[in-house]
């Protein structure tokens, strides 16, 4: 007694399947950047030892730079992570223009997201889907931001922190070099 299973099976999703697992896969991305995120808050190290002046010495060769700007860099990652946060913040909220782009930019942003939700966006006639949307808004705020001054305040976010950061790793004395440091502090006297 054999049975024949041979055949075509179609199956149909349903639309809220698909943005069920659009938004499922938006929910996992951002419960990674949360993780990732609370994982950086709960490695800062105290601000009072990453902004200690007296363990600031500038090095009297070249030769220990390499090694003290990869220990700090290392051991202070997610407090340089926050300056670098500040710097963004200080030049978005100290640039009104910019502010304003961003405002409109993400304005419109959510805007697409409710009109989404409602049924597809119509221009023109034609359907578009939130990815396209999204890039269509994306190309008309370019020349907003271009006006705005995106280009150079970038250019300044990341001038601004590879100096502060590479001035604090490259002076700040790490673990060891600051025990050496008290050996012969407490030797001279």
């Amino acid at each position: 007694m054999e049975s024949d299973l041979s055949g075509n099976i179609e199956v149909k999703e349903s639309g809220t399947s698909t943005k069920k697992k659009g938004i499922m896969a938006i929910n996992l991305s951002n419960v990674n950047a949360r993780e990732w995120f609370q994982k950086q808050r709960d490695s800062i190290k105290p601000w009072a030892e990453f902004a200690n002046t007296s363990k600031f010495r500038i090095p009297k060769s070249l030769t220990p730079i390499g090694p003290r700007i990869i220990k700090n860099i290392e051991h202070y990652q997610a407090n340089y992570i926050f300056v670098f946060l500040g710097l963004v913040f200080f030049c978005i909220l100290t640039s009104p223009l910019l502010l304003v782009a961003i405002a409109a930019s993400l304005g419109a942003c959510y805007i697409v997201n409710l009109k989404n939700q409602e049924g597809k966006v119509k221009v023109l006639g034609r359907e578009l889907s939130l990815a396209q949307t999204y890039c269509a808004i994306g190309v008309a705020s370019f020349p907003l931001f271009w006006l705005a001054g995106a280009g150079s305040v970038v250019f300044w976010i990341i001038g601004a922190s590879f100096l502060s950061i590479m001035l604090h790793a490259s002076t700040h004395l790490t673990q060891s070099e600051q025990e050496t440091v008290e050996l012969l502090d407490m030797e001279t006297v």
